[in-house]
């Protein structure tokens, strides 16, 4: 085999490796994601409440990446900064099980954002090192496959849970199973692959390059008109579109899909680059009317659309981003571009969840009008970003 064969096999060793990691990740988190609206709604939060929950979270898993990244970037220890980041997801959402009242809750799910916070730059720079042997589109893709697949799961797990015990509560201790099987995978992975992040430590970092800070404006139009799961079964919920036990097995298709997408997006990223976001981001804007001003089969359609949306993110947007910049500058730009998008879906996120109660018309029109915004800005940076097909 040729050094070039050793270096894709390796580089796809480790993604799989790596995806494990998040597959168990993944159970935990979407898990308890799929059923803490319902769970908040059966405490007594309102709609305006759990958009503001589900935002500040998101704010809060993101945001702080800009710090966590730049961290990471200045002490090089990816390994330990991305285990301390998981670690937090065994004492967080199990925990969920005992929470009395939303705004407890509340606490938790901020909690476990900030794990992902600390952990998503030092992870991602981690991944990209790899992704660079194979294509970046492929290389997150297949990532994404791995870490959807638990999303498919643990949502599942958390429906037997409901179905078994009749409330939303106690499923989520379940969840600590898969949230340790996460730390030991990731220790596998340190074992097998323990040079994996080496070619980030230059002592010559290149800058982080101007059409960076562009393409982190146009996905945070994007973030801030994208709708949040929470928000979206509320309606469900509220509505009795859908019966309380749907909701997590629709979450769980939904996962499903991303993942089964977010491969098909990255080899289309590869081939022909950031349009392939663009075509994503059409369903996604679709996702709104169909969610909140469709029946019962619209509400369906809208949950398709949804996925497609965030499967054409998950493998776009952190390839767009490594290439574009270098392997010794990428814990800082993922940092700053999530603590951009971050800000940008807690905005969004507050805005929609106070028009749902005035308005849903409005509510659709101003998550239609961001996104479209962002697709024309991102269709602008196109030629700004060729085509890097892997070598």
């Amino acid at each position: 085999m040729t050094a070039a064969g050793q270096k894709r096999r390796h580089a796809i060793g480790f993604i799989i490796c790596l995806g494990v990691v998040s597959l168990f990740a993944d159970m935990t988190y979407e898990g308890a994601h799929s059923s803490i609206s319902p769970l908040l709604l059966n405490l007594g939060a309102t709609a305006a409440q759990v958009a503001f929950i589900s935002g500040l979270g998101e704010m809060l898993g993101q945001s702080l990446r800009y710090f966590s990244g730049r961290f990471a970037s200045r002490t090089h220890a990816y390994w330990t900064i991305t285990f301390f980041g998981y670690a937090m997801n065994v004492i967080a959402v199990p925990a969920l099980a005992f929470a009395g009242s939303w705004q407890v809750a509340a606490v938790l799910v901020a909690a476990e954002r900030m794990g992902k916070a600390l952990r998503g730059p030092a992870r991602d720079v981690l991944l990209s090192e790899a992704t660079q042997e194979v294509g970046h589109g492929f290389g997150f893709g297949l990532h994404s496959v791995m870490d959807q697949t638990g999303a498919v799961v643990g949502p599942l797990l958390m429906m037997f849970g409901v179905m078994r015990t009749g409330n939303f509560h106690s499923p989520f201790l379940w969840l600590a199973a898969p949230a340790v099987g996460t730390l030991i995978a990731l220790s596998a992975a340190r074992f097998l692959f323990p040079t994996q992040g080496a070619s980030a430590r230059n002592p010559n970092p290149q800058p982080i390059p101007r059409i960076f800070w562009l393409y982190t404006i146009a996905a945070g139009m994007l973030a801030f008109g994208f709708v949040d799961w929470p928000l979206l079964v509320y309606r469900f919920a509220q509505t009795h579109l859908t019966s309380e036990v749907e909701i997590p097995m629709l979450y769980a298709i939904a996962m499903g899909l991303e993942g089964a997408l977010a491969f098909v997006f990255g080899k289309m990223f590869d081939r022909y680059g950031v349009v392939t976001l663009v075509l994503g981001t059409l369903f996604s804007i679709a996702s709104l009317p169909l969610g909140f001003l469709g029946g019962h089969l619209a509400a369906y359609a809208s949950v398709g659309c949804w996925a497609t949306g965030m499967g054409s993110q998950d493998a776009c947007l952190r390839s767009g981003i490594s290439q574009v910049v270098s392997m010794n500058k990428r814990g800082s730009a993922f940092g700053s571009f999530n603590g951009v998008w971050g800000v940008c879906w807690f905005a969004g996120s507050v805005s929609m969840g106070l028009l749902y109660a005035h308005s849903l018309l409005a509510l659709v029109i101003l998550g239609a009008a961001a996104q479209f915004a962002s697709a024309v800005m991102f269709l602008w940076l196109r030629p700004r970003l060729p085509v890097q097909p892997p070598a």
